[in-house]
């Protein structure tokens, strides 16, 4: 009886890996779209470098855009959708609401990418694309993105509700989320240092200045000035007190010192599992890009419509 069960467990095992891979197989590597969009990437560079020159939060924001867009439903520009008489969208579901920003910039790349080839490139690909652009952009890490992602047709603010980590996550929160991804503690780690740059608002910090322990006074007494015990809810500070619009290890470095700006931040020092980690990243920026870049790709893998699933949507704001 043990052994048939211990057979069972491996033979499931297989068919997951079988099916994992072949999930990672339907997207490519080796230029998906050489032939109908050669000049794809340098539209999306392009465009990024403006946008981000002009605003340098915008590199942070489609960061943020992508990564809210693949924990739901996985990377299908899903979060993209205005609301539809059928749905709907993710755009004010909660975490979302009044904070996703870059809309605006993904429509100007959709439209330069449609003039160059017109129904060939997918929204979710070239959100994709435009995140690893605006890192970079930003001093970060460069990454090969897999494409050959395709659109869905409908969006879900009940699955954007209860998958996307909150501000006041847990530490053993923010693993249990990213392993329902299939992702590792070394992969939430290496992710949540995306937090290097960027903004945020009063609302989603308030608690951990004013009711936290495992935070530095001073550096606490330095975010009240801004963010009131009540009122002020959009009041912004940096999620990296050394600077909102570099890439760099500083974050990791903030977290050692109990300067982390969210209770999820700072839920990754001090709580045991994660410190030898983010001490290591602190003190190794060329660790952290390698692995946070490693993590982007496995985040872009999540659960893509290839194939003749979804569509190549014409406007990412809505369907076909």
């Amino acid at each position: 009886m043990a052994s048939n069960t211990v057979s069972s467990r491996l033979l499931a095992l297989f068919l997951l890996s079988l099916l994992s891979c072949r999930v990672q197989a339907q997207l490519s590597t080796t230029g998906f779209y050489a032939r109908t969009c050669p000049k794809l990437q340098s539209i999306v560079s392009s465009a990024m470098a403006k946008a981000v020159a002009k605003e340098p939060r915008m590199g942070a924001s489609v960061l943020r855009l992508f990564f809210h867009d693949c924990f739901v439903n996985g990377c299908d520009a899903s979060v993209l959708l205005d609301d539809t008489s059928t749905f709907t969208g993710e755009k004010n579901a909660f975490p979302n609401q009044n904070s996703l920003r870059g809309f605006e910039v993904i429509d100007t790349i959709k439209s330069l990418v449609e003039a160059s080839c017109k129904a060939t490139v997918s929204c979710s690909d070239i959100l994709a694309l435009a995140a690893r652009e605006g890192v970079v952009r930003l001093g970060g890490p460069s990454w090969t993105v897999a494409l050959g992602r395709r659109d869905s047709t409908t969006a879900s603010q009940s699955a954007a509700n209860s998958n996307l980590p909150s501000p006041a996550s847990s530490l053993s929160t923010l693993i249990s989320a990213f392993a329902a991804k299939n992702m590792s503690p070394r992969d939430m780690t290496a992710l949540s240092g995306a937090h290097t740059i960027g903004l945020a608002r009063c609302t989603t910090f308030r608690s951990h200045i004013y009711n936290d322990k495992n935070i530095n006074p001073n550096f606490a007494a330095l975010r009240k000035q801004n963010c009131p015990s009540s009122g002020g809810d959009n009041n912004l500070a940096p999620l990296d007190q050394q600077g909102a619009n570099r890439f760099g290890a500083h974050y990791y470095q903030n977290l050692v010192g109990r300067s982390g700006l969210l209770h999820s931040d700072q839920e990754l020092f001090n709580n045991g599992t994660q410190d030898l980690l983010v001490r290591q990243y602190s003190a190794n920026i060329q660790l952290f890009f390698r692995d946070f870049a490693s993590a982007m790709v496995k985040m872009g893998a999540l659960s893509p419509l290839t194939g003749t699933n979804g569509q190549i949507r014409l406007n990412c704001r809505k369907t076909n």
